[in-house]
C-alpha cells in the first residue's frame, strides 16, 4: 500500500508546462474532430500509422517478423537470447495503428530493461470484426507460449489494445490456460457501448476523444454483436483470478468512468493491482511524447517490468 500511494502522489503533481504544450498540440491537430464523425473516418486516422520506424535504432534492433494468421509480429531488442517478452497489444480504436507513439514506447522499453518486445499489427476493423481480431490475438499469445515461459510473458495494451489485453486473459482463465506474469493497461477501453452516464460530463473536457467516434469505430468491429459483449467489452466479464495488473488511468479522458469501475472489480476480486492516476491528463498519457508526466508514468512502467 505504501508504494501505491508513493506512485500516486508523484503522477498527481501540479501539471508541467510540456502538459500544457501537449494538450494545445492534441487541439491543434484536431484529433477530437476526427472522432467527432459518425461514420468514423478511419482512412483519415491510419494515415498516422507507422508500421516500422525507417531510423537507425529499429533498423539495429528489429530481430525477426512473424506471421500469425492476419497479424505481423515485429520482434524488436537489443539480443535474440532474451529469455523474457513484452507482448505489446496497440490501440486505434480497432481501426488504426500502430502510430508513432507505439514505436517510441517500445524504444524506451527495450533500451530500458532486458526485455524483447513482439509488437502485434492486428487486422482492423471495418475489414475484420472483433470475432477475427481476437483470434489472431490469441493465436499471438499461443505462439509466445511456444517461445517463452509464462512467468516471462509480459502484455501491454493502449486503449482499445487494454481491450485486447483484458478480454485474453479472460478467456484464457476460462480455457484454464497458463497467464502471462503481468498485465500493464494504458487508458484501456473498458466498455465499447460508452453507456456509462459518467461519460457524458467528461465529453467537454476530453481533448482528443468524442463519444460519437468511438461508438462508432466500435460498431465497426462489433458488426452484428451486442457492444456489451466481454470480447470487446470487458467490463463485463470476470475478473478473478487475473494476474499481477498495473492500470494507468487519466481524468480527462471520457472512458475514465470505466477504468474506475474495472479497478474496484479488480480490487474485489483481491487481483495484485496498482492504478496511477494522471491529474487533468488525456487519454494514453503515458505513452505522449514530450510530456513530463508521460515520461515518469513510462518510467514506471519500466519500472513494472524490471521489478517483476
Amino acid at each position: 500500500m505504501v508504494q501505491r500511494l508513493l506512485i500516486f502522489k508523484k503522477i498527481r503533481m501540479t501539471n508541467s508546462l510540456s502538459y500544457y504544450l501537449t494538450i494545445a498540440v492534441i487541439k491543434l491537430k484536431g484529433i477530437k474532430r476526427s472522432f467527432g464523425n459518425d461514420p468514423i473516418d478511419y482512412k483519415k486516422l491510419r494515415k498516422e500509422d507507422v508500421f516500422l520506424p525507417n531510423n537507425s535504432f529499429f533498423k539495429r534492433h528489429t530481430l525477426n517478423k512473424y506471421q500469425v494468421l492476419s497479424s505481423t509480429i515485429i520482434e524488436v531488442g537489443t539480443k535474440k537470447e532474451a529469455d523474457s517478452l513484452v507482448l505489446f497489444i496497440h490501440g486505434g480504436a480497432f481501426v488504426s495503428g500502430p502510430a508513432k507513439h507505439h514505436w517510441d514506447a517500445i524504444k524506451t522499453i527495450v533500451k530500458q530493461t532486458s526485455h524483447t518486445v513482439w509488437l502485434c499489427r492486428y487486422p482492423k476493423a471495418p475489414e475484420y470484426d472483433i470475432l477475427q481480431i481476437s483470434k489472431n490475438i490469441d493465436a499471438l499469445y499461443s505462439l509466445a507460449l511456444e517461445k517463452y515461459s509464462a512467468s516471462k510473458i509480459y502484455i501491454i495494451g493502449d486503449s482499445v489494445g487494454g481491450t485486447l489485453a483484458t478480454a485474453l486473459i479472460q478467456r484464457l482463465i476460462a480455457l484454464k490456460k497458463e497467464l502471462p506474469k503481468k498485465i500493464l493497461l494504458i487508458s484501456p477501453v473498458m466498455d465499447a457501448s460508452m453507456s456509462n452516464p459518467a461519460i457524458q460530463s467528461l465529453e467537454e473536457i476530453d481533448p482528443m476523444l468524442s463519444i460519437q467516434g468511438v461508438v462508432s469505430a466500435k460498431k465497426m468491429c462489433a458488426g452484428s454483436m451486442d457492444l456489451k459483449a466481454p470480447i470487446i467489452s470487458p467490463i463485463y466479464g470476470s475478473f478473478d483470478q487475473f494476474p499481477s495488473t498495473l492500470i494507468f488511468m487519466a481524468q480527462h479522458d471520457i472512458m475514465y468512468p470505466d477504468q474506475k469501475i474495472a479497478l474496484s472489480k479488480l480490487l474485489k476480486a483481491k487481483v495484485d493491482v496498482k492504478s496511477i492516476e494522471g491529474k487533468r491528463m488525456p487519454h494514453i498519457w503515458p505513452l505522449l511524447p514530450f510530456m513530463k508526466e508521460a515520461k515518469i508514468a513510462l518510467q514506471e512502467i519500466t519500472k513494472a517490468l524490471k521489478d517483476s
